[in-house]
């Protein structure tokens, strides 16, 4: 079993961010990840939904594959997968996980209280 769904012909995918606390479930890990919602054109959806699952099921990875727009190819965990029938055919509906790499937290301690100081209020 291929541990990738890769995208053969066609456009990169449109990625939206997907907003609200609820994609966090999606996502178990110490780190910080966003989660990124796309739809594909599809030949058979099913099938590629049921590769996720057997990934899941074996707690291994699945990744897809793409090419952005500059040609290079990339690849992104996917977290979360639905098959969509429209008229037309399948629409593959998945969410992906996106690392963080620019996040850093700082934390200060402001040591600059004055006994006398009026407008420091408790």
């Amino acid at each position: 079993m291929s541990d990738k769904i890769t995208i053969i012909e066609g456009p990169t995918p449109v990625f939206q961010e997907v907003d609200g606390l609820w994609s966090y479930s999606l996502i178990e890990s110490h780190l910080q990840h966003d989660t990124l919602f796309t739809e594909l054109r599809a030949f058979n959806g099913n099938s590629l939904v049921e590769r996720c699952r057997q990934a899941w099921r074996g707690q291994e990875p699945i990744y897809l594959e793409f090419r952005t727009k500059d040609g290079l190819p990339d690849q992104l965990p996917i977290v979360a997968a639905h098959n969509k029938k429209i008229e037309e055919g399948d629409v593959l509906q998945l969410w992906l996980r996106l690392e963080r790499k620019d996040t850093e937290i700082e934390i200060k301690f402001i040591d600059d209280y004055e006994d006398d100081d009026p407008d420091m209020l408790f």
